[in-house]
């Protein structure tokens, strides 16, 4: 095994996590896993990694925490934040901390992989020209709110004027992820 191959999966699925380890052991990787941010310092504290796959909402927790502790840990390591609900919000606080792409869900090895090999972004991503619907629009807020309140559901309610538990029923039907 190559000593430049060496990849922490942060996600809190232990089904999804033991799967695309396996498949990137397949590839050669030396995969480590953890399911939160705790077991996360204790990888870091070991040893260091070459690349990263990071679940954006592990748990009740955030993963940008994670994605911060591995990218202060060694600059190097190309991150990939991986989300089932994509927002602008996350996309953009992910990058600031040191992720090297976001990619939606459902996101397989092939896709990790290539995002691991893109050191630049691509100018000739096509601009959609679609206009962004009132839903998606109050749902980047609603995520950026949880971004700001460290996912406090109470707090983010009281910042967005709506109830905690209209927000919760709103959470239930789209999770973060």
């Amino acid at each position: 095994m190559t000593p430049h191959k060496r990849l922490v999966i942060v996600e809190d699925d232990e089904d999804f996590a033991r799967t695309l380890a396996r498949s990137f052991e397949r590839r050669g990787y030396a995969v480590s896993t953890a399911i939160g941010p705790q077991e996360l310092e204790r990888l870091l504290a070991g040893q260091g990694f070459d690349f990263a796959v990071v679940d954006l909402k592990l748990a009740t927790h955030s993963g940008l925490p994670c994605v911060a502790a591995i990218a202060e840990a060694d600059p190097a390591t190309r991150i990939v934040v991986l989300t089932g609900f994509a927002s602008i919000a996350t996309a953009v606080e992910a990058i600031k901390l040191g992720a090297a792409h976001y990619l939606p869900k459902p996101s397989n090895t092939d896709d990790i992989e290539a995002a691991f090999g893109r050191a630049a972004g691509d100018s000739d991503v096509p601009l959609d020209g679609r206009a962004t619907s009132l839903r998606t629009l109050e749902w980047e807020k609603i995520n950026e709110t949880l971004i700001a309140t460290g996912f406090n559901i109470s707090e983010t309610a009281r910042r967005l004027g709506m109830h905690r538990r209209t927000l919760a029923r709103k959470l239930e039907k789209r999770p973060v992820r």
